[in-house]
């Protein structure tokens, strides 16, 4: 790797809505995954912030907010609200790109799910336990346990969960 300090930067968002979450199927033209069930997100880029006026003399602020209500709303027409944090990721995919996932969780706001089709085919809202019926990203379902524990006032770090 050339620069070690350059990575893609990616924000995903688990979407609550009446105690399911959103989770999406990856098209299957797709290069990275295809067909594997995901939530969405996407690639901050950097019209997120240059096209807009700072916040702050030399700062823009919200930027992973912005990118995750624009990726949420393309990929499946929603709007989303209550942004949190929940875990960040690493990897390096099979094409030697290397990622940054910063991993969220959002409220649903408003709309009717909209799937752009060239990222996603299909979708569904499921509880936990349904979840695991689907060929989900590796580490999907232990971000979906964190919100699980998170109910009961407990906020932990990414960890297999059985």
């Amino acid at each position: 790797m050339e620069n070690q300090y350059l990575h893609e930067v990616a924000i995903t968002a688990i979407i609550i809505k009446d105690g399911k979450y959103l989770i999406t199927r990856r098209s299957m033209q797709k290069k990275r995954s295809p067909g594997k069930w995901t939530v969405p997100g996407g690639k901050l880029e950097t019209h997120d912030y240059m096209d807009m006026p700072k916040d702050s003399e030399s700062c823009w602020y919200n930027i992973i907010e912005k990118v995750l209500r624009r990726e949420v709303k393309e990929e499946a027409g929603l709007e989303v609200k209550n942004i949190d944090y929940i875990t960040s990721m690493a990897i390096v995919h099979p094409d030697g790109a290397p990622s940054l996932i910063i991993s969220c969780s959002a409220d649903y706001a408003s709309g009717e799910v909209k799937l752009k089709e060239d990222e996603c085919d299909q979708f569904a809202w499921v509880d936990v336990e349904e979840a695991k019926k689907y060929d989900l990203l590796d580490g999907i379902w232990d971000e979906l346990m964190m919100l699980e524990y998170r109910k009961q006032g407990k906020r932990l770090e990414w960890q297999r969960f059985k």
